[in-house]
């Protein structure tokens, strides 16, 4: 694969050399054919449903007749899906593409396993997902906090369990996703990929919701006084790639996220170390060990904006500096002003 040129998220990023080996190292294939690469198939039969209450829901239908995530359908039926589901992992009859996504594999484990922390835990709740195309290509901006990335993860399941189309969201996560062990290889089946310009349009072209968090290290990082205050979106990358495939910027603001671990304090010695851009001290991590890093039960809110359309531009727009200022800092000022609207209307960090 050619070198990526790197979109600039975020001033932290590592150096190309590491963006490669990390690919080298997460190189997609076919399950029992090495040599093969192909495109991942939608799951047949699809249907119309509904989940906690939200009609109209189109979800891919697991083998034996079980709709992920909808509750009921027999056991009988679940038990025959589960063995077929197994039989194919075990036989290798499943496939990823090119960038390692494993649809299949996504719906019914990732998303099954990420759900109860959506649905119960953190009750996350989904305003404006009209705003998101129902096909073709889109950007989802969004802001980034809470020590942990896991507000990109509460978005990829609002996204794959409301959208009326069933659509599914493509991470763009930062290098140091694709080194850690484990952590790389399901990253990769769950459809996040490199947050490098080459991959990004590729996605895009194909049609995908392609995510991506612009504040990077400097967003989830921050400390907890400095919540809810957008920092800077990089030198306007993301809208590069809008403006080179012509999709549209929707943007998105969460809220909740900043206090699942209110950072009040950064070991930057030890994060030098451990190789880590920051590492976190708050009031119970690393105090309570283990205890300490279970994040706290707020309530959320995600919301998606009006998607900002470019593809009125023409081809040579995305070399105009000044256009890509203006753009960004029009996307960022509609995501901070949709995050003091949320702040203002919910009534406690908890309930």
């Amino acid at each position: 694969m050619a070198d990526a040129k790197v979109i600039p998220f975020d001033d932290d990023r590592s150096r190309g050399g590491a963006q490669r080996s990390a690919r080298r190292r997460s190189a997609p294939r076919r399950a029992g054919d090495p040599a093969a690469v192909s495109e991942v198939k939608a799951l047949p039969g699809q249907q119309d449903g509904q989940h906690d209450g939200q009609a109209g829901t189109e979800r891919a239908r697991e083998p034996g007749g079980a709709v992920p995530g909808q509750r009921g359908g027999g056991w009988d039926r679940r038990i025959a899906g589960g063995l077929s589901f197994l039989r194919r992992r075990l036989t290798g009859e499943y496939e990823v593409d090119d960038f390692g996504y494993d649809e299949e594999l996504t719906d019914q484990v990732l998303m099954s396993l990420l759900r109860p922390f959506y649905e119960k835990y953190f009750r996350v709740e989904v305003k404006g997902i009209e705003n998101i195309p129902a096909d073709g290509g889109a950007l989802i901006v969004a802001n980034h906090s809470g020590t942990l990335p896991l507000d990109g993860l509460m978005m990829q399941v609002a996204v794959h369990d409301n959208h009326p189309h069933g659509r599914h969201l493509r991470l763009l996560a930062a290098d140091l996703v694709f080194m850690l062990p484990v952590v790389n290889e399901l990253a990769r089946k769950a459809g996040h990929t490199l947050a490098c310009a080459e991959d990004a349009e590729r996605l895009l072209e194909r049609g995908e919701l392609v995510g991506v968090m612009p504040e990077g290290f400097k967003g989830i990082g921050k400390p907890f006084s400095e919540r809810y205050k957008l920092q800077r979106f990089g030198r306007g990358g993301f809208v590069s790639t809008a403006l080179r495939t012509g999709s549209p910027i929707v943007p998105c603001s969460i809220v909740g996220a900043e206090e699942i671990y209110p950072m009040i304090g950064n070991a930057k010695t030890l994060a030098r170390v451990l190789g880590f851009p920051y590492f976190p001290i708050t009031p119970t991590f690393p105090w309570l060990g283990p205890l300490g890093a279970v994040p706290l039960p707020t309530k959320w809110t995600i919301q998606f904006g009006e998607p900002i359309p470019t593809d009125g531009y023409p081809p040579e727009a995305a070399e105009d500096p000044m256009l890509m200022f203006n753009l960004t800092d029009q996307v960022r000022e509609q995501i901070q002003h949709s995050l003091y609207k949320l702040l203002v209307q919910r009534r406690s960090v908890f309930f």
